[in-house]
């Protein structure tokens, strides 16, 4: 048996100390509790029993799902405002290997930064709008003048292209 202390009542636990360093390198990249479960060939509820039972445990996963966060936050924000890093550009010239350092640059990148601005200022950003409602009511008479007028000028533009067409011989009169 992997842990030899005595659960009364259950069956002992398969959690071994290892895990701890196991699951943060796993929160890392960017692992669930049902992938960490998974892992681990136990259920979720399993690790949360675990996160529990087992403080350090639980700072593994909280300290490994934060810095993987932060990782991840830290390259959006770079997406959005842009960013520069060295890079060495390799050539070859005459049979002969030039490495050159140089700076490369990114600019901002408008998705990046729009879903920032989503998550960071949501009222302000939000692709739903709030529309008031004005109780418009529409004047049945207002709504059958405006269709007659537009019928009228509908008539008058396919006129217009008619004659275009003719003049321009691609349709006979």
């Amino acid at each position: 048996m992997p842990n030899s202390k005595k659960h009364p009542g259950g069956r002992p636990s398969a959690y071994q100390e290892e895990y701890a360093e196991l699951a943060y390198n796993y929160c890392l990249l960017g692992a669930t509790d049902a992938q960490l479960g998974e892992f681990f060939k136990v259920s979720a509820r399993t690790i949360n029993t675990w996160k529990k039972q087992h403080p350090e445990f639980a700072q593994a996963l909280l300290d490994g799902k934060t810095a993987a966060d932060a990782k991840v936050a830290n390259s959006l924000f770079n997406r959005a405002t842009g960013f520069s890093h060295p890079e060495t550009k390799v050539n070859v010239y005459e049979g002969e290997v030039i490495k050159t350092e140089i700076t490369k640059h990114y600019a901002p990148d408008t998705t990046a930064c729009i879903f920032w601005m989503k998550n960071r200022q949501p009222d302000k950003w939000r692709d739903k709008v709030e529309v008031e409602d004005t109780s418009l009511k529409a004047d049945p008479e207002m709504m059958e003048r405006l269709a007659i007028e537009f019928e009228d000028r509908m008539k008058k533009a396919r006129e217009r292209q008619r004659l275009v067409l003719i003049e321009r011989g691609i349709i006979e009169n």
